[in-house]
This record gives C-alpha cells, sequence and structure tokens, in this order.
C-alpha cells in the first residue's frame, strides 16, 4: 500500500520552508509550521517537474550563507 505522497493522482502544492527546501505537500491539507505555499499546484509530477526546476542549489540557505 502506497502512502498518498507516492500517489501520482494526487493533487499536491509546492511548499518551501525557510531553508529554501523545497517539497509536495497535499492539496487542501494544512501546510506544516515552517512550510509556505509557493503558488505551484497539480499532479505529483507535475510539482516535482517545478521543484526540480527552481532548487537548483540543494544546500540549505543557513548553509550558502556561510
Amino acid at each position: 500500500m502506497s502512502s498518498i505522497f507516492e500517489k501520482d493522482d494526487q493533487h499536491f502544492e509546492v511548499v518551501v520552508n525557510d531553508e529554501h527546501q523545497y517539497s509536495v505537500w497535499p492539496k487542501g491539507w494544512q501546510v506544516p509550521a515552517g512550510w509556505s505555499e509557493v503558488g505551484m499546484t497539480g499532479l505529483r509530477s507535475d510539482c516535482l517537474n517545478y521543484i526540480e526546476a527552481n532548487w537548483v542549489d540543494m544546500r540549505p540557505r543557513s548553509l550558502t550563507r556561510a
């Protein structure tokens, strides 16, 4: 049995935290504390493509400032 986060037909939104780390979150669920919506919603694959195109530096923001 797969989790909701692995379902390709589920709608997600892209979220980002203060460290500029991206993730997908099920559409309609409350976004966890410390995370913000970026305005991209869609199928899991669309959201993952958005993350791949926009998360170009995988290092946490605190590390890139150092």
